[in-house]
Formats: structure tokens, sequence, C-alpha cells
């Protein structure tokens, strides 16, 4: 089911943005009495439940570290019967973008979820159709936050001041106009809730039949040819250059056609090369590697194909 991407500053309120759409989910799932629905379920995943603490975005290396375990724990959570919330910084693009193609890959939508970044702007906020949360807290509410966290002891705290600085000038913001960022929800920081029936709508939907997203044909896995079908092509098409090298050899300096089957094969006067028949047989191949041509057309379809290399 659906992955939800929350992004924003640090100590921006995405846990908090995180745990109203967990509650509206779960609401709308007991209520609901579609079958494909109520068998639903919420997983969030967060820096705090995978065990992570802010010290690791200190260095490259443990960052670095961090963002794979995410990427495992919503890799594993993916499925027909789970929402997926990851509640995370989800700051860098290329990463948007990975997890992006992970949800694609099992054919089901993705979400950002983005809050402005200035509370002055929300008449001008774009709903666009994005499956991403952008939290879009002001730089100055954010530190303001944080430093609250700070001295916090019981809970997980904030950012140290250099690394809430550090991720901040590395922030790379949402863009709902790029594939793996859409759809893209705003929600404003003076917002009291995100727009959960718009977000439910594009991720789950009202109707009977659930939302699936068609992959890209490099992430389909071919279907396993016959256990002969190489054999019987090499075969087939070796036949075929035989009986072409025979014709020259009884018709030397003659042009002509060889009939195979029931296609005709130009020849030219001078002759082709055994090399030049190869060249021409692995361009055959290639031109048929992810769609396999069924055997009684190999011998038909190449000899057609030859004919027109060597017009």
């Amino acid at each position: 089911m659906p992955l939800i991407l929350i992004s924003g500053y640090p100590s921006s309120g995405k846990t908090y943005r995180s745990q109203q759409l967990i509650e509206d989910f779960n609401s709308k799932i007991a209520s609901s009495s579609q079958p494909r629905i109520s068998r639903l379920s919420v997983c969030h995943i967060s820096d705090q439940s995978l065990g992570l603490h802010r010290e690791i975005y200190r260095e490259a290396r443990t960052e670095k570290d961090a963002r794979a375990a995410e990427y495992s724990a919503v890799k594993r959570a993916l499925g027909m019967d789970t929402i997926v919330i990851a509640d995370g910084l989800n700051y860098i693009k290329g990463f948007r973008y990975q997890l992006y193609c992970e949800a694609k890959s099992v054919q089901t939508p993705s979400c950002v979820v983005r809050c402005n970044l200035v509370k002055t702007d929300k008449m001008k906020v774009r709903r666009l159709t994005a499956q991403e949360i952008y939290i879009g807290t002001p730089i100055e509410k954010c530190k303001e936050i944080n430093a609250r966290l700070l001295v916090d002891t019981e809970n997980d705290g904030g950012y140290p001041c250099d690394i809430f600085d550090n991720l901040i000038y590395r922030y790379e913001e949402p863009n709902g106009m790029t594939r793996w960022d859409s759809p893209l929800f705003t929600v404003p920081y003076d917002d009291e809730k995100p727009p959960f029936d718009d977000i439910w709508e594009v991720l789950v939907g009202s109707e009977a039949k659930a939302k699936t997203v068609k992959p890209n044909q490099a992430t389909v896995t071919k279907a396993a040819a016959e256990p002969d079908y190489f054999y019987e092509f090499d075969k087939i098409t070796h036949e075929v250059i035989n009986e072409v090298l025979s014709w020259q050899k009884e018709h030397p300096d003659e042009s002509g056609e060889l009939l195979v089957g029931k296609i005709p094969i130009g020849l030219p006067p001078n002759g082709v090369s055994l090399p030049q028949l190869h060249r021409i047989r692995r361009q055959f191949a290639a031109l048929n590697r992810d769609h396999e041509l069924p055997k009684s057309r190999i011998q038909s379809s190449f000899a057609e194909h030859l004919d027109r290399a060597l017009k």
C-alpha cells in the first residue's frame, strides 16, 4: 500500500504531523465497511523507531548508514495491506527518488507531505497532486523548538546547534514538478491539521478498487524463456546463414533471390561475407531480446531482417 514521505527542517513538527495522520487513518480504517480498507494497517518509521540518535548527522558515514537503515525498514514494510509513513528529514532529493522507485516497483502510490516555510504564505500554497508531505515550519520557529528539545532530557532531545545549522543549510526542498516529489501536499505551520481527506483519496481512494502504479519497463521481471528457446534460436538463424553461403557457393559472382521458407532474400552480385552475416544475426538477436518471437516465426522474421539489411 502507499508510502508517505514526511519532509521538513529539523525540529519542524514532522513527528507531530505523522501522529495526526496515523490517528486519522486508523479512524478511517476502523470505520470502513470495505474489506479492502478494513484490513489495512499503518506503519510509522522514524529515527526513534530505528534507534538512531541525533549525532548520526555529524558525519557523512554514520548519516549514510542511517539512510540505509530507513530505506531497508521502508522496503520491508511496503506491502499490499500496509500504509507506510516515513517520518524523517528526507531532505536529500536523491534519497526521496530512491524511495519513490521502491514504492513504484511494488506498484503502490507514494506521497510527500510538506509544511510551508512562511506562515504568511498560506494563501499562496499550491496543493499539487503529489503524495509527499512537506513540513514547512519557519527556520526561526524550528530553532525555538530545537532549543526547548535540547533541555528535555527525558525524551530524545533536539539536534546540537552545529548539526542543526548544517542540516538547514543542506536541505533540498521538495519540488512538486518532479515525478518523485509528486503528488506534493503542503502543510503550513499554522494549519491545525494536514489535508487528511485529500491525502487519503490520492493514496487509498474511496472506490472499491485499490490504487496501483504501473512500474517502469526496466523494473519489470521478464518472463522466463522456454528451456530450449535460445538453442532453437541459434539453430534456426545459423541454418538460414548456411543456406545463404551455399547459394553463393553455387552461384559465384551472381545476384539473385534465395527463397527461405516463403520469404525471398535478395543477394548482391559481390556476395556477403560470413562476418557480415553474423553481424546481421547479432543485430536481429538484440532487437528481439525484450520480445521473444514464437519459434515458428524465427525463420521468417530473420529472413525478412536479412533481406532488409542487404538492400
